[in-house]
């Protein structure tokens, strides 16, 4: 007999317990079963790749179990393709459904009828369901797995049906007592397109729970911690508790990520002893430069007019449009998993917040000739002034045609230089970047590991702030010293840099402004400003 397959970290669809580390899914939604009892109808989202169907597909399983209601999960991915036909949508639907219990292994009295019943195209879904439920001797219910799938005409028609079903049940009509609408949209969204009014409570909706749905959330560290531990129970193999903290600190609980770094340091860099924060840390990079397929799915969302809409001033520090439009552009792209679901409005984790702002930066890194190797010094520091002169140079030669062709106009400053020390810095050490819509500026962290001179491992940090002197705004240096104190006082760090774009038309010319000029800050620190 073969010995049973090791597990291993899953980054690729829905968990199986036979096979990959994971933690309890049920756990995860304690009101889901509570919202079952009373037979609700309601909506659970979260981005993708965070667990939605292993949870489902556990919950389902453990509701048929205990003999009462016989649950299942099906998929509507495949009914994307119908788009506006909601005929073919009830068909594909129905499809799913019945393949669903073909593969559940339940008894024959609790499958579906064979046909189904054929009645007008558009009443389809909903009475097949009601024959379904006439003939179950069990309570129906329903997990509809990538609701999103549904486009136009199509989502209106199978909401509708589930709503007239809905709504029937008292008077004595069988329909499923519970469903589950499951995808990336919160509950406003299928609302509307149910024909219902998104800002009113109306408990016969089944859309409407109260005006609230179910979200599945990140790891928290000590599930991060726990996730790890099975890995460690089974090979030995441990994790430090820095590495750990350091997953959490990179990915905020993100649980993909979570499970990215871990397969890719086991399955990938092939550590063989105490995975340690040095190596989560190069798990990272590596994961951001093959741009993984989550990681490539959530960056190509990022020039669609929605998404650039909240992003931009989040990369350029600036307040987003008071528009009353915005927050339904915000919940969107809250619902994507790009930004945090609860204010201030920033990137949700530092790897999503890197990866984006090296996407956007990619035009610019393609015009930067300078040699990386160029800027190491003897004693094997990085030479971070000579960087700052070679950009001066770059930017009047490149940057008002980069800023021409920068998507992100507003925040075009910011990536250019973040491309150019990306490209120079990355080969050799990192580069932390932290931003958010409001703080009119975008902290910077070099980080270049060097050897010194006893053969120690020593870390070089460099500080610099970024900010943008507009049309109309006040001369930002005297904010921008202020707000570079208080970030080097959370570096310890004595002295940094303060980078200062001038975009205004009045600016005076580049011999007269003078790049770098010393100041000081409140607190009496010696820094660099440099003017561009």
């Amino acid at each position: 007999m073969r010995p049973p397959r090791a597990k291993f970290f899953n980054t690729a669809g829905p968990c199986d317990p036979q096979r990959h580390y994971m933690l309890p899914p049920t756990p995860r939604l304690p009101e889901a079963r509570e919202l079952i009892d009373m037979d609700r109808y309601f909506v659970l989202h979260a981005p993708r790749q965070t667990g939605k169907t292993t949870a489902l597909r556990t919950l389902a399983s453990e509701l048929t179990a205990e003999g009462d209601i016989a649950a299942l999960m099906f998929s509507c991915e495949r009914a994307k393709s119908a788009g506006d036909d909601y005929a073919a949508a009830e068909s594909l639907l129905l499809d799913s459904l019945r393949e669903a219990t073909t593969w559940s292994g339940w008894p024959d009295e609790l499958l579906p009828p064979d046909p189904w019943p054929q009645v007008t195209p558009g009443s389809r879904f909903g009475a097949a369901l009601r024959e379904w439920c006439h003939r179950c001797p069990r309570r129906v219910m329903l997990f509809f797995d990538e609701i999103d799938a549904l486009q136009g005409n199509s989502m209106v028609s199978i909401l509708s049906q589930l709503r007239d079903g809905h709504n029937a049940r008292p008077g004595g009509q069988p329909f499923p007592t519970s469903v589950v609408l499951c995808g990336l949209r919160d509950l406003r969204d299928y609302k509307v397109a149910s024909g219902g009014d998104p800002g009113r409570s109306n408990p016969a909706s089944p859309f409407n729970i109260i005006a609230k749905s179910l979200r599945l959330g990140d790891f928290t560290a000590d599930q991060i911690a726990e996730l790890y531990d099975q890995h460690t129970q089974a090979t030995g193999q441990e994790f430090t508790k820095d590495a750990v903290d350091r997953v959490f600190e990179l990915t905020q609980g993100q649980p993909w990520l979570v499970n990215a770094l871990a397969c890719e340091i086991v399955s990938w860099m092939k550590v063989t002893g105490t995975i340690t924060a040095g190596q989560v840390e190069e798990a990272k990079e590596r994961l951001i430069r093959t741009r993984a397929t989550h990681l490539d799915t959530l960056v190509r969302r990022l020039h669609e007019p929605r998404v650039k809409r909240v992003m931009e001033p989040v990369v350029a520090g600036s307040l987003p449009d008071a528009d009353p439009t915005f927050d339904d552009d915000l919940s969107y792209v809250r619902d994507l998993g790009l930004i945090k679901q609860k204010p201030p409005l920033e990137v949700a984790n530092p790897i999503y917040r890197e990866v984006i702002l090296r996407v956007l930066g990619n035009p610019t890194e393609n015009y930067v000739m300078a040699d990386p190797r160029s800027f190491v010094m003897l004693d094997g520091r990085f030479d971070l002034g000579r960087l700052l002169e070679e950009f001066v140079v770059f930017w009047r030669e490149h940057g008002e045609v980069l800023i021409r062709q920068e998507g992100y106009h507003e925040a075009a400053c910011q990536i250019i230089l973040m491309a150019f020390l990306h490209r120079l810095v990355n080969g050799g050490g990192y580069l932390d970047r932290e931003y958010a819509a409001g703080t009119k500026r975008l902290d910077v962290l070099v980080r270049w590991p060097y050897t010194g001179p006893e053969g120690e491992r020593l870390m070089q940090r460099e500080a610099m702030e970024l900010k943008v002197w507009r049309t109309g705004g006040d001369d930002p240096l005297p904010d921008g010293l202020a707000q570079l104190d208080r970030y080097l006082d959370r570096l310890t760090l004595p002295t940094g840099v303060l980078v200062i774009f001038d975009r205004r038309p009045e600016a005076p010319p580049w011999k007269e402004r003078g790049a770098f000029k010393q100041a000081t800050t409140p607190s009496g620190r010696q820094v660099t400003v440099l003017r561009v």
